[in-house]
């Protein structure tokens, strides 16, 4: 854990800087990401909002995401994540907004995609994206690596 608080920290400091605010809307890391974030001094500087949206009726309740599309994708997909970070964005405001939806374990979803599979989506003024990881591990481990891919495409793109 202290790599994921170690990069979080460098994240926050780049976020801070720059004057930039985030908002996060986490399934499978279940709220990780965000407690790594809000673990500093000055986190409400950049530090926006985060949702765990769990289940699909959370993601349907709490960010507006079409419950035909979920039906048709399924909660773990690049539409999925990429309409939940969209939507968060057009909710919230902030520079930029975070997704990450994925399948942590210690079993499948019953859906044929393997558990690990994670997709992350950020959404900026200018930019969506969305990125699809393979993980392996534990549950904890699927976690942690997905908050950390995150931490990194925001680093990557501020």
């Amino acid at each position: 854990m202290l790599r994921l608080k170690y990069y979080a920290y460098l994240l926050s400091r780049k976020l801070k800087r720059k004057k930039l605010t985030i908002a996060l809307a986490e399934s499978c890391t279940g709220g990780m990401l965000a407690a790594n974030l809000a673990a500093f001094n000055g986190d409400s500087n950049y530090f926006n909002s985060a949702l765990i949206v769990y289940s699909n009726k959370a993601k349907i309740d709490l960010l507006h995401i079409d419950k035909n599309t979920l039906k048709k994708y399924g909660a773990v997909s690049d539409i999925i994540a990429l309409e939940m970070s969209k939507n968060l964005y057009k909710m919230q405001k902030t520079n930029i907004t975070i997704a990450i939806t994925g399948i942590a374990g210690p079993k499948s979803d019953n859906s044929n995609k393997a558990v690990g599979l994670v997709y992350i989506a950020l959404t900026t003024k200018d930019t969506n994206l969305v990125k699809e990881y393979h993980f392996s591990g534990k549950r904890t481990k699927v976690r942690k690596l997905s908050s950390l891919a995150a931490i990194k495409l925001i680093a990557e793109h501020i």
